[in-house]
């Protein structure tokens, strides 16, 4: 029973690092410069990597959930 958990737990790091890693790119689409004061280079990224984390958590979460209730799907059917 404990493999599961460290399985789920390690999927939940990666999975947590990936989608942030990819909305840290998705992010670099949008022009933020247009909406930040000029010399504000640091909060800039600061924001940056705020945002990428709570984007990347949130899709993550939404993934790592779902796969949770597909796992737990079949025991309705049992009894």
């Amino acid at each position: 029973m404990m493999t599961g958990f460290g399985g789920f737990a390690l999927t939940s790091i990666l999975l947590h690092l990936v989608f942030i890693a990819v909305s840290w790119w998705a992010l670099q689409a949008l022009q933020f410069e247009k909406l930040l004061r000029a010399n504000h280079v640091l909060q800039a990224r600061i924001l940056y990597i705020l945002a990428s984390i709570a984007l990347g958590s949130t899709v993550s979460n939404f993934f790592l959930n779902y796969l949770q209730w597909s796992q737990q799907l079949p025991m309705i059917f049992q009894q």
